[in-house]
């Protein structure tokens, strides 16, 4: 019985290095990586799919409108420091110094022939 393991398991070692000698068995490795890869992630996606389903409403009547207003009063977040917390559990987020007066952003610059960099 030893003798079949062993046997085995230098054919095993042996087809590996035969496969890469011929510049195939890198590619077939990568494609078989791949195709492992996508397997999981649509099992993944698969388990969930129910979660994210049942999270929908919340996402849609809390967290949504909650962005949307804060994007009212945030021009551009480059614009801010980072946020602290204060002692009494209040979130202070202040403007940059540098920041231009706000609702007054500078237009961008327009180059020639009416080129203008987003």
């Amino acid at each position: 019985m030893r003798k079949v393991i062993l046997v085995a398991a230098l054919l095993g070692l042996a087809t590996p290095a035969a496969a890469q000698e011929e510049g195939e068995g890198l590619r077939d490795g990568l494609d078989l990586l791949g195709e492992g890869t996508r397997m999981i992630l649509e099992g993944l996606m698969d388990e969930m799919r129910p979660l994210l389903e049942e999270a929908r409403p919340f996402f849609e009547e809390e967290v949504l409108p909650m962005i949307d207003r804060l994007g009212e009063l945030v021009d551009d977040l480059s614009y801010y420091e980072l946020p602290e917390r204060l002692p009494n559990g209040d979130i202070m987020i202040r403007r940059a110094p540098d920041a231009p007066a706000w609702g007054q952003e500078p237009l961008p610059e327009v180059g020639e022939g009416g080129e203008v960099e987003l």
